[in-house]
Protein backbone atom coordinates (compact mmCIF):
# COMPACT_ATOMS: atom_id res chain seq x y z
CA UNK A 1 0.00 0.00 0.00
CA UNK A 2 1.26 3.74 -0.90
CA UNK A 3 2.30 5.65 2.24
CA UNK A 4 0.11 8.24 1.22
CA UNK A 5 -3.12 7.02 0.89
CA UNK A 6 -5.60 8.30 -1.58
CA UNK A 7 -8.89 6.18 -0.94
CA UNK A 8 -10.43 2.61 -2.23
CA UNK A 9 -10.94 4.10 -5.72
CA UNK A 10 -7.52 5.28 -6.20
CA UNK A 11 -5.70 2.25 -4.48
CA UNK A 12 -7.81 -0.43 -6.71
CA UNK A 13 -9.21 1.70 -9.81
CA UNK A 14 -8.22 -0.96 -12.28
CA UNK A 15 -10.96 -3.33 -10.24
CA UNK A 16 -13.43 -0.82 -10.03
CA UNK A 17 -15.73 0.19 -12.79
CA UNK A 18 -14.65 3.86 -12.99
CA UNK A 19 -12.82 5.69 -16.06
CA UNK A 20 -10.48 9.60 -16.20
CA UNK A 21 -14.33 10.57 -16.17
CA UNK A 22 -15.52 9.72 -13.30
CA UNK A 23 -15.60 12.39 -11.01
CA UNK A 24 -13.89 10.82 -7.15
CA UNK A 25 -15.50 11.78 -4.65
CA UNK A 26 -13.42 10.29 -1.55
CA UNK A 27 -13.12 10.58 2.35
CA UNK A 28 -9.64 8.47 2.21
CA UNK A 29 -11.55 5.71 3.04
CA UNK A 30 -10.34 2.17 3.73
CA UNK A 31 -6.83 0.91 4.72
CA UNK A 32 -8.57 0.35 7.92
CA UNK A 33 -6.08 -1.93 10.67
CA UNK A 34 -5.91 -5.88 11.26
CA UNK A 35 -5.33 -6.44 14.88
CA UNK A 36 -4.66 -9.38 15.94
CA UNK A 37 -6.85 -10.49 18.71
CA UNK A 38 -4.69 -12.53 21.54
CA UNK A 39 -7.86 -12.86 23.73
CA UNK A 40 -10.21 -15.10 20.35
CA UNK A 41 -7.19 -16.57 19.44
CA UNK A 42 -6.50 -17.87 22.84
CA UNK A 43 -10.60 -19.20 22.97
CA UNK A 44 -10.68 -20.92 19.67
CA UNK A 45 -10.02 -24.22 20.96
CA UNK A 46 -7.67 -25.44 18.23
CA UNK A 47 -4.19 -23.59 17.10
CA UNK A 48 -5.39 -20.59 15.84
CA UNK A 49 -4.95 -16.73 14.96
CA UNK A 50 -7.94 -14.38 14.97
CA UNK A 51 -7.72 -11.12 13.29
CA UNK A 52 -9.97 -8.09 13.86
CA UNK A 53 -10.92 -5.71 10.51
CA UNK A 54 -11.89 -2.93 12.37
CA UNK A 55 -13.93 -1.27 9.71
CA UNK A 56 -15.31 1.34 12.10
CA UNK A 57 -12.42 3.39 11.43
CA UNK A 58 -13.82 4.39 8.16
CA UNK A 59 -14.55 8.39 8.08
CA UNK A 60 -18.07 7.55 8.90
CA UNK A 61 -17.44 4.64 11.00
CA UNK A 62 -18.78 1.63 9.07
CA UNK A 63 -17.68 -0.38 6.03
CA UNK A 64 -20.23 1.14 3.83
CA UNK A 65 -17.91 4.11 2.99
CA UNK A 66 -16.70 1.71 0.69
CA UNK A 67 -19.21 1.22 -1.34
CA UNK A 68 -20.39 4.95 -0.98
CA UNK A 69 -17.62 6.27 -2.66
CA UNK A 70 -18.02 4.59 -5.27
CA UNK A 71 -21.77 4.75 -5.87
CA UNK A 72 -21.56 8.72 -5.15
CA UNK A 73 -18.83 9.01 -7.86
CA UNK A 74 -20.48 7.24 -10.18
CA UNK A 75 -23.89 9.26 -9.38
CA UNK A 76 -21.71 12.24 -9.97
CA UNK A 77 -20.65 10.73 -13.24
CA UNK A 78 -24.44 10.31 -14.51
CA UNK A 79 -25.82 14.21 -13.43
CA UNK A 80 -27.56 12.81 -10.76
CA UNK A 81 -28.79 15.94 -8.61
CA UNK A 82 -29.81 13.71 -5.54
CA UNK A 83 -29.53 10.40 -3.95
CA UNK A 84 -31.57 8.12 -1.81
CA UNK A 85 -30.98 5.51 0.61
CA UNK A 86 -33.30 3.36 2.84
CA UNK A 87 -31.48 2.88 5.95
CA UNK A 88 -31.01 1.22 9.58
CA UNK A 89 -28.35 3.93 9.97
CA UNK A 90 -25.20 3.04 8.68
CA UNK A 91 -26.22 3.52 4.95
CA UNK A 92 -27.80 7.10 5.77
CA UNK A 93 -24.67 7.84 7.59
CA UNK A 94 -22.43 7.55 4.60
CA UNK A 95 -24.70 8.34 2.11
CA UNK A 96 -25.26 12.09 3.49
CA UNK A 97 -21.95 12.56 4.49
CA UNK A 98 -20.31 11.30 0.56
CA UNK A 99 -23.41 13.55 -1.12
CA UNK A 100 -22.32 16.62 1.19
CA UNK A 101 -18.67 16.30 0.17
CA UNK A 102 -20.04 15.58 -3.61
CA UNK A 103 -22.24 19.01 -3.30
CA UNK A 104 -25.69 16.79 -3.94
CA UNK A 105 -28.64 16.65 -2.12
CA UNK A 106 -28.97 13.56 0.11
CA UNK A 107 -32.26 11.76 0.79
CA UNK A 108 -33.08 9.21 3.90
CA UNK A 109 -35.49 6.50 4.86
CA UNK A 110 -35.58 5.29 8.33
CA UNK A 111 -37.62 2.81 10.07
CA UNK A 112 -39.05 5.56 13.24
CA UNK A 113 -37.89 4.55 16.45
CA UNK A 114 -35.52 1.95 15.15
CA UNK A 115 -32.30 3.85 14.64
CA UNK A 116 -29.74 4.82 16.68
CA UNK A 117 -29.25 8.13 17.49
CA UNK A 118 -25.56 7.85 16.74
CA UNK A 119 -26.19 7.02 13.20
CA UNK A 120 -29.33 9.64 12.87
CA UNK A 121 -27.25 12.44 13.89
CA UNK A 122 -24.63 12.16 11.45
CA UNK A 123 -27.65 12.36 8.39
CA UNK A 124 -28.96 15.12 10.00
CA UNK A 125 -25.52 17.27 10.12
CA UNK A 126 -24.40 16.34 7.19
CA UNK A 127 -27.85 17.83 5.72
CA UNK A 128 -29.47 15.02 4.73
CA UNK A 129 -33.64 15.22 4.21
CA UNK A 130 -34.78 12.58 6.59
CA UNK A 131 -38.32 11.09 6.93
CA UNK A 132 -38.94 9.00 9.43
CA UNK A 133 -41.39 5.67 8.31
CA UNK A 134 -43.72 3.72 10.84
CA UNK A 135 -42.40 0.53 9.01
CA UNK A 136 -39.37 -1.59 9.12
CA UNK A 137 -36.50 -1.82 7.20
CA UNK A 138 -37.87 -3.71 4.23
CA UNK A 139 -41.02 -1.06 3.33
CA UNK A 140 -38.47 1.41 3.67
CA UNK A 141 -36.45 -0.32 1.31
CA UNK A 142 -39.44 -1.12 -0.94
CA UNK A 143 -40.29 2.73 -0.71
CA UNK A 144 -37.13 4.09 -1.92
CA UNK A 145 -37.09 1.46 -5.22
CA UNK A 146 -40.38 3.07 -6.05
CA UNK A 147 -39.83 6.64 -5.16
CA UNK A 148 -37.04 5.79 -7.77
CA UNK A 149 -39.07 4.97 -10.70
CA UNK A 150 -40.71 8.13 -9.91
CA UNK A 151 -38.10 10.52 -9.59
CA UNK A 152 -34.65 11.20 -11.06
CA UNK A 153 -32.41 9.99 -7.98
CA UNK A 154 -30.42 7.38 -7.97
CA UNK A 155 -30.49 5.01 -4.60
CA UNK A 156 -27.23 4.15 -3.19
CA UNK A 157 -28.75 0.94 -1.19
CA UNK A 158 -26.70 -1.77 -2.01
CA UNK A 159 -28.70 -2.96 -4.66
CA UNK A 160 -27.29 -0.24 -6.30
CA UNK A 161 -24.25 -2.26 -8.29
CA UNK A 162 -21.45 0.26 -7.24
CA UNK A 163 -21.89 -0.66 -4.11
CA UNK A 164 -20.61 -4.14 -3.99
CA UNK A 165 -17.35 -2.69 -6.23
CA UNK A 166 -16.50 -0.29 -3.69
CA UNK A 167 -17.00 -3.03 -0.60
CA UNK A 168 -15.43 -5.84 -2.37
CA UNK A 169 -11.83 -3.51 -1.26
CA UNK A 170 -12.29 -4.60 2.28
CA UNK A 171 -11.04 -8.54 0.79
CA UNK A 172 -7.93 -6.84 -1.21
CA UNK A 173 -7.06 -5.43 2.33
CA UNK A 174 -7.10 -8.78 4.25
CA UNK A 175 -5.07 -10.28 1.71
CA UNK A 176 -2.35 -7.74 1.52
CA UNK A 177 -1.91 -7.60 5.42
CA UNK A 178 -1.62 -11.45 5.87
CA UNK A 179 0.05 -12.12 2.22
CA UNK A 180 -2.94 -14.58 1.39
CA UNK A 181 -6.23 -15.20 1.89
CA UNK A 182 -7.77 -15.78 5.52
CA UNK A 183 -8.89 -19.41 6.19
CA UNK A 184 -11.82 -18.52 7.51
CA UNK A 185 -13.31 -14.54 6.91
CA UNK A 186 -16.53 -14.27 9.31
CA UNK A 187 -18.91 -11.54 9.11
CA UNK A 188 -22.47 -9.98 10.32
CA UNK A 189 -25.00 -10.27 7.71
CA UNK A 190 -27.85 -7.67 7.54
CA UNK A 191 -28.48 -6.47 3.65
CA UNK A 192 -26.26 -9.28 2.53
CA UNK A 193 -24.38 -6.75 0.65
CA UNK A 194 -21.02 -7.26 2.06
CA UNK A 195 -20.66 -11.21 2.03
CA UNK A 196 -21.28 -10.63 -1.45
CA UNK A 197 -18.99 -7.96 -2.08
CA UNK A 198 -16.49 -9.60 0.33
CA UNK A 199 -16.51 -13.12 -1.77
CA UNK A 200 -16.58 -11.32 -4.94
CA UNK A 201 -12.76 -9.33 -3.94
CA UNK A 202 -11.32 -12.72 -2.93
CA UNK A 203 -12.21 -14.09 -6.32
CA UNK A 204 -10.64 -11.29 -8.39
CA UNK A 205 -7.68 -11.70 -6.41
CA UNK A 206 -7.72 -15.84 -7.03
CA UNK A 207 -8.29 -14.93 -10.87
CA UNK A 208 -5.33 -12.08 -10.61
CA UNK A 209 -3.24 -14.51 -8.99
CA UNK A 210 -2.19 -12.35 -5.82
CA UNK A 211 -3.97 -15.25 -3.67
CA UNK A 212 -3.62 -19.15 -3.76
CA UNK A 213 -6.75 -19.74 -2.62
CA UNK A 214 -9.87 -19.07 -1.25
CA UNK A 215 -11.38 -18.33 2.57
CA UNK A 216 -14.19 -20.24 3.45
CA UNK A 217 -17.43 -17.31 4.34
CA UNK A 218 -18.88 -17.39 7.98
CA UNK A 219 -21.85 -15.38 7.63
CA UNK A 220 -24.22 -14.71 10.77
CA UNK A 221 -27.17 -12.77 11.74
CA UNK A 222 -28.80 -12.24 14.72
CA UNK A 223 -31.64 -15.11 15.78
CA UNK A 224 -34.54 -12.65 15.45
CA UNK A 225 -33.55 -11.54 12.01
CA UNK A 226 -32.44 -14.28 10.12
CA UNK A 227 -34.19 -14.76 7.12
CA UNK A 228 -31.44 -16.43 4.93
CA UNK A 229 -30.95 -19.27 7.91
CA UNK A 230 -34.50 -19.65 7.76
CA UNK A 231 -35.12 -19.80 4.61
CA UNK A 232 -38.11 -17.48 4.98
CA UNK A 233 -38.70 -13.81 4.80
CA UNK A 234 -38.67 -12.61 8.48
CA UNK A 235 -42.10 -10.08 8.46
CA UNK A 236 -41.02 -8.53 11.99
CA UNK A 237 -37.59 -8.87 12.57
CA UNK A 238 -36.22 -7.68 16.09
CA UNK A 239 -32.64 -7.75 17.31
CA UNK A 240 -30.71 -5.09 19.35
CA UNK A 241 -27.98 -5.07 16.53
CA UNK A 242 -29.84 -2.60 14.63
CA UNK A 243 -27.45 -2.67 11.51
CA UNK A 244 -28.92 -6.24 10.87
CA UNK A 245 -32.31 -5.95 12.02
CA UNK A 246 -33.52 -6.97 8.07
CA UNK A 247 -36.08 -9.15 7.28
CA UNK A 248 -35.90 -9.29 3.37
CA UNK A 249 -31.76 -9.17 2.39
CA UNK A 250 -31.34 -7.21 -0.57
CA UNK A 251 -28.40 -9.19 -1.65
CA UNK A 252 -30.10 -12.43 -0.48
CA UNK A 253 -29.40 -15.03 -3.84
CA UNK A 254 -25.47 -13.07 -3.23
CA UNK A 255 -25.10 -14.39 -0.04
CA UNK A 256 -26.54 -17.83 -0.71
CA UNK A 257 -24.25 -18.22 -3.65
CA UNK A 258 -20.88 -16.51 -1.83
CA UNK A 259 -21.87 -19.15 1.45
CA UNK A 260 -22.20 -22.40 -0.95
CA UNK A 261 -19.43 -21.53 -3.07
CA UNK A 262 -16.60 -21.18 -0.47
CA UNK A 263 -17.99 -24.19 1.43
CA UNK A 264 -18.98 -22.04 4.39
CA UNK A 265 -22.24 -20.66 6.85
CA UNK A 266 -24.64 -18.28 7.41
CA UNK A 267 -25.87 -18.93 11.19
CA UNK A 268 -27.66 -17.30 14.23
CA UNK A 269 -26.48 -15.72 17.31
CA UNK A 270 -28.70 -14.58 20.05
CA UNK A 271 -28.74 -11.19 21.46
CA UNK A 272 -27.38 -12.38 24.35
CA UNK A 273 -24.31 -13.73 22.81
CA UNK A 274 -23.82 -10.56 20.48
CA UNK A 275 -24.05 -8.93 23.96
CA UNK A 276 -21.35 -10.98 25.39
CA UNK A 277 -19.19 -10.20 22.48
CA UNK A 278 -19.58 -6.45 22.16
CA UNK A 279 -18.12 -6.46 25.96
CA UNK A 280 -15.55 -9.10 25.41
CA UNK A 281 -14.15 -7.24 22.25
CA UNK A 282 -14.24 -4.08 24.67
CA UNK A 283 -12.60 -5.01 27.64
CA UNK A 284 -10.05 -7.49 26.53
CA UNK A 285 -9.19 -6.65 23.08
CA UNK A 286 -9.93 -2.67 23.36
CA UNK A 287 -11.91 -2.34 20.53
CA UNK A 288 -14.61 -0.76 20.83
CA UNK A 289 -17.80 -1.74 17.63
CA UNK A 290 -21.13 -1.52 17.59
CA UNK A 291 -23.49 -4.22 18.73
CA UNK A 292 -23.99 -5.35 15.08
CA UNK A 293 -20.22 -5.94 14.03
CA UNK A 294 -19.99 -8.22 17.22
CA UNK A 295 -21.94 -10.67 15.37
CA UNK A 296 -19.45 -12.14 13.42
CA UNK A 297 -17.33 -12.76 16.80
CA UNK A 298 -20.25 -14.25 18.70
CA UNK A 299 -20.68 -16.77 15.47
CA UNK A 300 -16.68 -17.79 16.20
CA UNK A 301 -17.20 -18.20 19.53
CA UNK A 302 -20.10 -20.18 19.23
CA UNK A 303 -18.90 -22.33 16.44
CA UNK A 304 -15.68 -23.17 18.76
CA UNK A 305 -17.88 -24.46 21.15
CA UNK A 306 -19.17 -26.98 18.83
CA UNK A 307 -15.84 -28.34 17.67
CA UNK A 308 -15.92 -26.84 14.45
CA UNK A 309 -12.13 -25.75 14.19
CA UNK A 310 -11.09 -28.28 15.91
CA UNK A 311 -12.43 -30.82 13.42
CA UNK A 312 -11.21 -28.69 10.62
CA UNK A 313 -7.71 -28.44 12.42
CA UNK A 314 -7.56 -31.98 12.49
CA UNK A 315 -7.76 -32.45 8.72
CA UNK A 316 -5.03 -29.47 7.91
CA UNK A 317 -2.80 -29.98 10.53
CA UNK A 318 -1.44 -26.45 10.78
CA UNK A 319 -2.51 -22.86 12.24
CA UNK A 320 -5.95 -21.47 11.42
CA UNK A 321 -6.39 -18.09 10.45
CA UNK A 322 -9.35 -16.51 10.85
CA UNK A 323 -10.97 -13.08 9.96
CA UNK A 324 -13.71 -11.39 11.94
CA UNK A 325 -15.37 -8.07 9.99
CA UNK A 326 -16.43 -5.22 12.99
CA UNK A 327 -18.64 -3.70 10.44
CA UNK A 328 -19.11 -0.38 12.29
CA UNK A 329 -17.66 1.66 15.48
CA UNK A 330 -19.40 1.35 19.02
CA UNK A 331 -20.12 5.19 19.35
CA UNK A 332 -22.36 4.56 16.30
CA UNK A 333 -24.82 3.30 19.54
CA UNK A 334 -23.39 5.02 22.54
CA UNK A 335 -26.82 3.95 24.08
CA UNK A 336 -26.27 0.32 23.82
CA UNK A 337 -22.85 0.80 26.02
CA UNK A 338 -24.63 2.24 28.44
CA UNK A 339 -27.24 -0.09 28.87
CA UNK A 340 -24.85 -2.94 28.94
CA UNK A 341 -22.78 -2.01 32.26
CA UNK A 342 -23.30 -0.41 35.24
CA UNK A 343 -23.12 3.49 35.08
CA UNK A 344 -21.16 5.40 37.70
CA UNK A 345 -22.95 6.88 40.70
CA UNK A 346 -21.92 10.70 42.12
CA UNK A 347 -19.76 10.96 44.82
CA UNK A 348 -18.49 13.74 46.89
CA UNK A 349 -14.90 15.34 46.55
CA UNK A 350 -13.40 13.23 48.97
CA UNK A 351 -10.32 11.48 48.55
CA UNK A 352 -10.95 8.85 50.69
CA UNK A 353 -14.54 8.00 49.32
CA UNK A 354 -13.21 8.35 45.68
CA UNK A 355 -9.90 6.07 46.67
CA UNK A 356 -12.31 3.23 47.57
CA UNK A 357 -14.75 3.55 45.05
CA UNK A 358 -12.28 2.97 42.22
CA UNK A 359 -10.70 0.12 44.37
CA UNK A 360 -7.51 1.82 45.01
CA UNK A 361 -8.27 0.97 48.99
Amino acid sequence: MSLRWRGVIEAYRSYLPVSAKTPVVTLLEGNTPLIPSRTLSERIGAPAEVFLKYEGMNPTGSFKDRGMTVAISKAVEAKSVAVLCASTGNTSASASAYACRAGVRSIVLIPSGAIALGKLSQALIHGARVAAVEANFDACLALVKSLAQLYPITVVNSINPHRIEGQKTCAFEICEVLGRAPDFHATPVGNAGNITAQWKGYQEYLKEGKIRKLPILLGFQAKGAAPLVRGALVKNPHTIATAIRIGNPASWQGAIHARDESHGLIHAVTDREIIEAYRLLASKDGVFAEPASAASVAGILKLAKSGYFKAYYAKKRRRITIVCILTGHGLKDPERAIKSIRVPKSLPASLSVVAKAVGLR
